[in-house]
C-alpha cells in the first residue's frame, strides 16, 4: 500500500538529506515517515487525529 502512496517532504525538513519527515494524506488516514528509511514501518494517523495536532502546533506557533 505505500508504493501506492503519494509522498510529501515537509517545507520544515532542510534541502540536505537532514532530518526529514515526509506524509501521506488519503481521505480516510495521514501516514508519516522519515524520509532516509523509507522502507522502514511508519506512522499512521486517522485524519482527525492528524488535524487535532496541525492545529495544535499551529496554536503553540501564534
Amino acid at each position: 500500500m505505500t508504493d501506492q502512496l503519494t509522498w510529501c517532504k515537509s517545507t520544515y525538513s532542510d534541502s540536505e538529506g537532514g532530518n526529514c519527515v515526509e506524509v501521506a494524506a488519503t481521505p480516510a488516514t495521514v501516514h508519516v515517515r522519515d524520509s532516509k528509511t523509507p522502507r522502514a514501518p511508519h506512522l499512521t494517523l486517522p485524519a482527525p487525529a492528524w488535524s487535532a495536532f496541525v492545529g495544535a502546533l499551529r496554536t503553540r506557533e501564534s
